[in-house]
């Protein structure tokens, strides 16, 4: 599947996770965004509306599920996937992500592969429900 294109988001406090996707996705022709923390995340969601979120779930202020709630609580983007990042890969942790939304879980640190799998996975998610909401569209 081709990427190129895919605006996509990605949260997290740690620069060399921001720089690392960013530069992995970058490289597949997406437009990428990054925002440090859940707060600067909801503020860029709304003006740039990326296609695909990933969050980091251990973050200051607001942390990954709160910012996933935040997000599939808003009409506007509550079709938007999320993917958790992070470095735990525990049970809880997933049950957790769920309930407030999340669509995958990605472990930290992550392979390029792994990334771009995430990506095409959930665009592939995304694509049915964006074709029904445009025939609902249409009336």
């Amino acid at each position: 599947m081709d990427i190129a294109g895919t605006k996509v988001m990605v949260i997290d406090d740690s620069k060399t996770i921001r720089r690392t996707a960013e530069t992995l996705l970058s490289k597949q022709g997406c437009e990428v965004l990054t925002a440090e923390d859940g707060f600067e995340a909801l503020a860029k969601i709304a003006d740039h509306r990326p296609q695909l979120i990933f969050v980091d779930v251990m973050m200051p202020r607001l942390d990954g599920y709160q910012t996933c709630a935040l997000i599939k609580n808003n009409p506007a983007f509550k079709q938007t996937p999320v993917v958790m990042l992070t470095s735990k890969d525990g049970l809880f942790d997933r049950a957790r992500g769920r309930i407030v939304g999340s669509d995958r879980y990605l472990t930290k640190p992550f392979t390029r592969d792994e990334l771009i799998t995430a990506v095409e996975a959930m665009l592939d998610l995304a694509q049915p429900e964006a074709a029904a909401a445009a025939d609902a569209a249409r009336g």
